[in-house]
C-alpha cells in the first residue's frame, strides 16, 4: 500500500512537473512573440519598411497640444482645414466670411488632414515656400498657393490680406513641418507617379471602372455624401456645381490618375493600390469630362505657354494639338512634340 502511494506521488509529481514545463515553454513562445512583434514595431513603425516614410509616424495630433495661445492658433487652423465651409465657405452663416465657393474641405484633398503620403501631403511645406509656380510663371508665397486654392479647388475667392483665416491656415502647416528637413522634401511627397498609357482615355472603361470602385463612397451621380450637420463632405462630389472648377489643378487627367492611384477607392495607400495605371487613367478622364464650375480668365494662366502641363484641359498652348487631345489624350505625341521642340521633359 505505502509502495502503491509513493508511485501515485511521483507519479502526480511527473505530471506537474510536465503541466509546468509546458507552461514554461508557452511562455517563452510568447516572450519570444511579442519581443519579435515589438522589434518589427520598431523597424516598421505604423506598416512602414522604408526609413524615409517615417515622418509619417511623428506626431500630428492636434488634440495633444496645451493650452497656450500659439497652440490655439493651430488647433483653429486645423478646424479650419478640416471643416473649411463650416469656417470659410457656404455652411457659414455670415456670407462675409464665405471665401469658399463650395463645401468642399482641405482634408478632401490633402487626405488625412495632409499627413497622408501620395496624396498631396502638406508635412515639409513651410521650408518650400516661396517657390516658383508655372501657373503664374513667378515665386510665391505659401500665401498665394492658398489663395490658388480658394479660387480654384474650393470656386471661391482670395483671402482679404491679413484674414485670421489664413493666418491661422498657415499656423497649423507650419506646424506639420516642425518635423521635416531643411529643404523640405519627403517621400512620399506630392503623387505617385504612373505609367501614362500610350493611348486616348477609353471614357466606356471610365465609367465601368467608376461604377465598379467609386459609387460606393461618391454616388452614381457623383455628387459624394456629406456630413449630418452638412457643413463638410464625408466623401466629396466629384464634378457639378459643389465641386473643384475646370481651373483647378485635379482637372488634369494624369494629375486625377495619379491621385486615384495613390488613393483611391477610400482606404488604399501607396505600397497596396487596388487600381492599375491604365484603370487610374480612364476613370479620371471619365471624371473630368463630365460638367463643373467654370474659372473665369483661363487663358492667363501660363504666361510662358511652354511650362503648361500637357494634361491642362484649356487653351491656349504652346503647340497645335487640339484641346480635346490635351484632356483625353495620347499624350505622349505631345510630350515628344515638347522634347524635340524646346527639349523639355514633360514625362516627369
Amino acid at each position: 500500500m505505502e509502495t502503491a502511494k509513493r508511485h501515485r506521488c511521483i507519479l502526480n509529481a511527473k505530471r506537474l512537473i510536465g503541466k509546468l514545463s509546458v507552461a514554461f515553454l508557452l511562455l517563452l513562445m510568447l516572450a519570444f512573440i511579442l519581443l519579435w512583434i515589438g522589434f518589427q514595431g520598431l523597424s516598421q513603425p505604423n506598416g512602414y519598411d522604408d526609413p524615409a516614410m517615417d515622418i509619417y509616424t511623428m506626431s500630428y495630433d492636434v488634440s495633444q497640444l496645451d493650452d497656450s495661445e500659439e497652440s490655439k492658433i493651430i488647433k483653429l487652423g486645423y478646424e479650419v482645414f478640416r471643416n473649411t465651409s463650416k469656417y470659410i465657405g457656404p455652411a457659414n452663416t455670415d456670407k462675409n466670411m464665405a471665401y469658399a465657393g463650395n463645401n468642399l474641405s482641405c482634408t478632401n484633398c490633402h487626405l488625412w488632414s495632409g499627413t497622408k503620403p501620395y496624396a498631396a501631403p502638406l508635412i515639409g511645406i513651410k521650408q518650400r515656400f516661396p517657390q516658383f509656380r508655372g501657373r503664374e510663371n513667378k515665386v510665391g508665397t505659401i500665401e498665394e498657393r492658398i489663395n490658388g486654392c480658394m479660387e480654384r479647388s474650393m470656386n471661391g475667392r482670395m483671402f482679404p490680406p491679413n484674414a485670421q483665416e489664413m493666418k491661422v491656415l498657415v499656423a497649423y502647416l507650419n506646424w506639420l513641418s516642425r518635423f521635416a528637413p531643411e529643404d523640405g522634401k519627403i517621400k512620399g511627397q506630392g503623387l505617385m507617379k504612373i505609367e501614362i498609357p500610350d493611348r486616348a482615355v477609353d471614357l466606356e472603361k471610365g465609367k465601368l471602372h467608376f461604377e465598379t470602385h467609386c459609387v460606393l463612397c461618391h454616388g452614381k451621380n457623383g455628387q459624394g455624401k456629406i456630413s449630418i450637420t452638412g457643413s463638410f463632405y464625408e466623401y466629396p462630389p466629384l464634378w457639378g456645381n459643389d465641386s473643384y472648377n475646370n481651373g483647378a489643378g485635379m482637372t488634369r487627367v494624369i494629375t486625377a490618375a495619379q491621385f486615384i492611384k495613390g488613393n483611391m477607392p477610400y482606404g488604399t495607400t501607396y505600397d497596396s493600390p487596388v487600381l492599375t495605371d491604365e484603370e487610374a487613367y480612364d476613370v479620371a478622364g471619365f471624371i473630368n469630362q463630365k460638367p463643373r464650375p467654370e474659372k473665369t480668365n483661363l487663358a492667363k494662366d501660363f504666361p510662358d505657354l511652354i511650362k503648361k502641363p500637357v494634361s491642362s484641359p484649356y487653351p491656349p498652348y504652346a503647340d497645335t494639338f487640339s484641346v480635346t487631345q490635351h484632356q483625353l489624350g495620347p499624350f505622349k505625341p505631345i510630350m515628344e512634340y515638347y522634347k524635340t521642340a524646346y527639349n523639355i521633359d514633360k514625362s516627369k
